[in-house]
């Protein structure tokens, strides 16, 4: 069970990393802690597909020494899909840190929107995303910016309502709470087997405590 959970951790981490679309948004508004998280849930991922033969083998063997091994792994991937998935949502979610990060990027962009650099990021991503500045057509208002066309709605011609930082945290949100939730079930998974691991090596320390008194 672990191994097919493990397997769809990986590769799904894997796509995350490695989607273009992600990628291309990640490296436009610079929140490149978001991966921190994804690389975590990578390793962890292909931890677990290894770590799982190691159980099987412990268990079959019944060798306290391997059973203790075991154990440990367990532990330390219950800590690494836990920190993944902590890091991972709280560079994705509303109102978690990602969305600062995400405001002060557009409202530089806004800012200096006379430069192509600037210029050609608010295009992809208001026209891509279907948004307006960072937090609604206001943000242009404020700083005194003429609203661009991508800002409005192509067949209505009203500016989008929802700002940026919204849209792009939903998108973020979408693909992120998916691995998380696996995450958490592998946390579940782990935190069983250490439980049953230690119950093993309780009942053949008592195995081999009546045998030695025979």
């Amino acid at each position: 069970m672990s191994q097919i959970i493990g397997a769809g951790l990986f590769a799904f981490s894997i796509y995350i990393r490695a989607e273009p679309g992600i990628d291309e948004w990640i490296r436009l508004l610079d929140i490149y802690e978001y991966y921190i998280g994804v690389y975590i849930l990578i390793g962890a991922g292909a931890l677990v597909m290894i770590f799982s033969f190691l159980g099987c083998c412990s268990a079959l063997m019944e060798h306290s020494t391997a059973l203790y091994a075991f154990i440990g792994t367990q532990v330390f991937l219950f800590l690494a899909t836990i920190a993944g998935s902590a890091i991972i949502l709280a560079y994705s979610t509303t109102d978690s840190s990602v969305q600062p990060l995400i405001r002060q990027t557009m409202l530089r962009f806004i800012s200096t929107s006379e430069h192509p650099h600037s210029s050609a990021a608010l295009k992809l991503i208001q026209e891509s995303i279907g948004c307006c500045g960072a937090d609604g057509p206001n943000d242009y208002m404020v700083m005194r910016q003429p609203l661009p066309t991508e800002c409005r709605d192509t067949v209505t011609g009203n500016a989008f309502f929802h700002g940026c930082v919204n849209e792009l945290t939903w998108f973020l949100e979408d693909k992120s709470v998916w691995a998380a939730v696996m995450a958490m079930i592998l946390a579940a998974i782990h935190t069983a087997n250490t439980v049953l691991g230690i119950v093993l090596v309780q009942a053949l320390k008592r195995e081999e405590e009546a045998m030695y008194r025979r």
